[in-house]
């Protein structure tokens, strides 16, 4: 059976790296996947990623990041990640609604009840079979995100890079929230130490899912 996998933690704390290592290990096996991101996944998806991103847009309220990020994810939920389901394809998502409630919801302040309610009206609150949450302090993280071996592209300071470590810690503390209110779902991986580490830990984490594909 597919399964719906999302990679969630604070920028530059691994995911979307050890993401990339896990969709290569399916190939290797031979097991239908799809990889795809968040804001992103659809040219519809990229172009709210990059209006959400623009250091112009400062602006911006927590509330219309939710909205925007929404409307981008039904899109993505609806054209993307349902079929390739439907077709029997595991699904690794780097950020889904988890994301929203840590950033906008414990990092912005918008209501908690607002942004359920909007992830019930955009996605009828479809959440994840399973969620790696990479976790390290965000000093760590945000060093990370910055760090000199990241390309050009990455290195690209965005609204969120921005942001105090206050913010991050918030987000963090958001992360753990509901790791620790949905322990069947989220598996925490601590990326505060080296990559190999780090993949072990996932290998840990998905392999009940994936040895049912094998």
């Amino acid at each position: 059976m597919a399964s719906f996998i999302t990679f969630e933690g604070l920028d530059g704390s691994g995911k979307s790296t050890h993401l990339l290592r896990a969709a290569r290990r399916l190939d290797e096996a031979g097991i239908a996947y799809r990889a795809t991101e968040e804001p992103g996944g659809t040219g519809f998806g990229r172009a709210v990623r990059q209006l959400f991103l623009d250091s112009g847009s400062n602006e911006v309220d927590g509330v219309v990041e939710t909205l925007l990020i929404f409307a981008g994810r039904r899109h993505h939920l609806r054209r993307v990640i349902e079929p390739a389901l439907d077709a029997g394809r595991h699904v690794l998502c780097d950020r889904f609604t988890d994301s929203t409630r840590a950033y906008q919801g414990h990092g912005r302040g918008v209501p908690l009840e607002v942004v359920d309610e909007v992830d019930r009206l955009a996605t009828g609150g479809r959440r994840p079979d399973r969620t790696l949450l990479f976790d390290l302090p965000p000093e760590v993280a945000r060093r990370r995100g910055h760090s000199p071996a990241r390309s050009e592209k990455e290195q690209g300071i965005d609204r969120l890079d921005s942001e105090d470590v206050e913010f991050y810690a918030r987000v963090r503390n958001g992360y753990l929230e509901m790791a620790r209110a949905e322990p069947e779902r989220f598996r925490i991986i601590d990326s505060a130490g080296s990559h190999e580490a780090t993949e072990a830990q996932v290998r840990r984490a998905l392999a009940d899912l994936f040895a049912e594909s094998a």
